[in-house]
């Protein structure tokens, strides 16, 4: 048996991998349309690769994919993040767990996932083709011919790996096979704020502060990092994740709400300052940092309700306290735009999951083609998930089932 896996990522090694293993016998082709071999896996978690996130639950772990969380449960049941753990350990890649759930290996360097996913697929025989993109692919009777810049080859089976697609023209060669194919908007994205202040406050990270999209139920609440473009960090990437279809047909226009106290109602936080006025009527209201914020944004916010952050606490009268707890609790930011969350592209958005098997991976349209990875419509928040959405699409795709 031949098999092709096109896509040199995550998923496309893993399903290499996982093919050879499970079927020794056969010939295993790795093609890759550029130079470089596993480039997310290598830019990932600032270099040091998020490789999954420490959720064991099935249920729990697939509810944190915005796209794909029915299909990923049936998914999960073959392979899933203790197995993702083992299969690393057994490569000899220990995996360790920061405070967020987030795992990266104990070298802090994602050339280490590098070199377990190569090192695998050499031993177990896949051969990697470099420069080598697919021009075109046919149904020829039982199998796939293939054809690239040196010419048509034939192959038994065809597992699709090559990620995410921006548009949906780079997604057309599936349609034209038959499959349905989700039209591709950006996920895990920054929020531009043109004009907004509280950019000069670039590097101060607000947590927990909860962030919600005015006029929709979206919201979401973690860290969130104040950049010299606008809001990022954990809080506004997940609620990019679960509005990448909202805001994408608003273009990118809309409000965000900050509740810099992580979701606190007005009455607690009137409470607490009424609080901090009358213990410390004399202090400088600057001085005076409620809720674990940090210096800089505190003053920043006084500002932005009126106060004088070298008034003294007694000064924060009925008037400016209303306005200062609404500051807290309701702050409002006009973001026009989005920003690539560094170089992780990630897409909601690709073949549709009612023409993909979810035990096999295997095309529902046409036989003998399989899918694996960012290419079907699946994509998760970020912490890892979608490295494990990666590892397990491929190593059921692998199967050839």
């Amino acid at each position: 048996m031949r098999v092709a896996v096109i896509g040199g990522g995550a998923a496309g090694f893993f399903a290499a991998i996982s093919a050879k293993q499970h079927h020794p016998q056969a010939a295993v082709v790795l093609l890759e349309k550029s130079d470089k071999l596993l480039a997310k896996v290598r830019i990932s978690g600032g270099g040091r690769c998020n490789t999954t996130h420490a959720c064991h639950g099935i249920k729990e772990l697939a509810r944190h994919y915005p796209r794909g969380e029915r299909f990923l449960r049936k998914a999960f049941e073959q392979w899933s993040v203790p197995d993702t753990i083992a299969w690393f350990a057994a490569q000899g890649v220990r995996l360790k767990t920061e405070a967020d759930g987030r795992m990266f290996p104990d070298t802090d360097s994602s050339e280490t996932i590098i070199d377990a996913l190569q090192g695998a697929a050499q031993r177990s025989g896949v051969e990697v083709r470099l420069h080598c993109p697919v021009l075109g692919l046919e149904r020829r009777g039982e199998g796939w011919s293939l054809r690239t810049h040196a010419g048509a080859e034939s192959f038994d089976r065809v597992i699709v790996a090559t990620g995410g697609s921006p548009k949906r023209e780079g997604l057309q060669w599936l349609a034209d096979l038959g499959h349905r194919i989700v039209d591709p908007v950006p996920s895990l994205f920054t929020f531009n704020l043109p004009g907004e202040p509280i950019r000069a406050l670039m590097g101060v990270v607000a947590d927990p502060a909860q962030v919600r999209i005015a006029g929709t139920k979206l919201e979401s609440i973690g860290p969130l990092l104040v950049t010299h473009w606008g809001f990022s960090g954990p809080a506004v990437l997940r609620l990019s994740a679960w509005g990448a279809r909202e805001l994408a047909a608003c273009d990118y226009r809309f409000t965000a709400l900050v509740n810099w106290t992580g979701g606190l109602a007005e009455e607690p936080v009137r409470e607490e300052l009424r609080a901090l006025r009358d213990q410390q009527p004399d202090r400088k209201l600057r001085n005076a940092v409620p809720f674990k914020l940090p210096a800089r944004l505190w003053e920043h916010l006084l500002r932005k309700a009126g106060a004088d952050p070298e008034a003294p606490c007694r000064m924060l009268d009925r008037k400016a306290l209303n306005r200062l707890v609404n500051t807290l609790t309701n702050d409002s930011y006009a973001a026009h735009g989005k920003t690539t969350f560094k170089e992780e592209f990630v897409t909601a958005g690709g073949v549709a999951l009612d023409d993909v098997d979810p035990a096999t991976m295997r095309s529902r349209v046409v036989p003998g083609l399989h899918f694996a990875g960012e290419v079907l419509d699946i994509d998760g928040i970020t912490g890892g998930f979608n490295f494990q959405a990666a590892w397990t699409t491929g190593w059921i795709a692998g199967k050839l089932g």
